[in-house]
């Protein structure tokens, strides 16, 4: 198969997949709960490889002392790190966030920056990370946000040969149009929580799946 049919197939089979998440995530939001905007940047720093579940377990309790960068800034790093030590790689965690408070005080006047070069300068954040922060606290979807659950999902309907996460969101968003990238993230996790999740199973009855069948029998490990 040449490369140009390959990639007509996947335009195809996308857009398929997108008539599907559009209809059924309309309004998709993150399931990361949090009351101001530096604390969504908190959750989806902690949320690395780690469940949203088990992130809103620990921020019930951490969000009520801690509510603004200038909070997080001045945390002492030994008490907080303790704090948030039933998350997944919590020493990293802590002094990102941490790093990424004081920066957003001393830089950005104390508010969450507004552009991905701005929040990838920050401790803890990657283009994934910045991208799920452009798109839930400030409305704009420049870029497609590629966690496992995109992930997975990419690589199940063959719609990318990469593995790296960046370039996975390279290339859904040349499959994807602009208009339509903020259905991606959201709505495949969702998807992947709710209906389809990751271990092997028999999932031909499920609404993707029946789009594109061959999907049923790809189960990529994760890595």
């Amino acid at each position: 198969m040449t490369i140009e049919k390959k990639q007509a197939e996947r335009q195809a089979r996308v857009k398929q997949i997108m008539r599907y998440l559009k209809k059924a995530y309309p309004d998709p939001e993150s399931e990361l709960v949090h009351h101001t905007p530096f604390q969504f940047v908190v959750a989806v720093i902690l949320s690395a490889q780690c469940t949203d579940k088990a992130v809103n377990r620990l921020t019930a309790t951490l969000f009520k002392k801690y509510k603004t960068p200038k909070d997080f800034a001045r945390a002492n790093l030994a008490t907080f790190t303790t704090e948030v030590s039933s998350v997944t790689f919590f020493r990293n965690k802590a002094k990102a966030i941490i790093g990424a408070a004081k920066m957003i005080e001393e830089k950005f006047g104390g508010n969450v920056p507004q552009t991905e070069s701005e929040l990838v300068s920050l401790p803890g954040v990657g283009y994934k990370t910045a991208h799920v922060i452009l798109g839930e606290l400030h409305g704009l979807w420049e870029g497609i946000a590629t966690d496992t659950h995109v992930k997975r999902f990419a690589k199940r309907f063959d719609l990318t040969d990469q593995t790296d996460l960046t370039k996975i969101s390279k290339d859904l968003e040349a499959l994807v149009p602009k208009r339509d990238w903020k259905y991606v993230n959201n709505g495949l996790v969702l998807y992947g929580r709710y209906v389809c999740p990751a271990r092997p199973h028999d999932c031909d009855a499920h609404p993707l799946t029946k789009l594109w069948p061959n999907a049923s029998t790809r189960w990529p490990k994760a890595k």
